[in-house]
């Protein structure tokens, strides 16, 4: 008769990726977008499919208007943004421009509303890094963790 155990999912329920880089020296806003990107691990080191810099590029740029983007009109301003970089059009499909605002809203860096897309309440990044990711969403990581050490813990302190 085989036993009824409760299977461990390794499927993380939140993953957090953060990459310590040089102070900011480039005032070239891409490139300052591009860093920012790779250490929040939204982007890979030396990844060339980079469309994700172009949507925080075309939001940051919405947020000083304080204009809500459809994906349509996102799409397009990202097509002229990555033309006048001189860059290749690769990701700039509606599906992967969705599935990259997915990761951006999961990060809580960008929020949709009625199908329109924004920086967060057009809030300031060190505002919404401190309240959105430092206090709910790392906070909520490292007391998992520190739960992992105490079962652990215990688990090979009676051996």
């Amino acid at each position: 008769m085989k036993s009824a155990r409760k299977v461990l999912s390794d499927t993380p329920l939140f993953e957090l990726t953060l990459r310590k880089y040089e102070k900011p020296q480039s005032r070239k806003e891409r490139e300052l977008i591009k860093r920012l990107c790779l250490s929040l691990g939204l982007l890979q080191p030396g990844d060339s499919r980079d469309v994700i810099v172009d949507i925080l590029h075309v939001l940051f740029k919405s947020r000083r208007k304080k204009q809500l983007l459809s994906v349509e009109e996102l799409e397009k301003k990202v097509i002229i943004n990555r033309k006048l970089h001189k860059l290749q059009l690769q990701g700039i499909a509606p599906s992967n421009i969705r599935r990259q605002l997915k990761r951006l809203r999961n990060l809580m860096l960008v929020e949709k509303l009625k199908s329109r897309y924004r920086i967060t309440e057009f809030l300031g990044l060190s505002d919404i890094f401190s309240e959105k990711i430092e206090k709910f969403l790392l906070q909520g990581i490292m007391q998992r963790v520190k739960e992992y050490l105490a079962s652990v813990d215990e688990l090979f302190a009676k051996r």
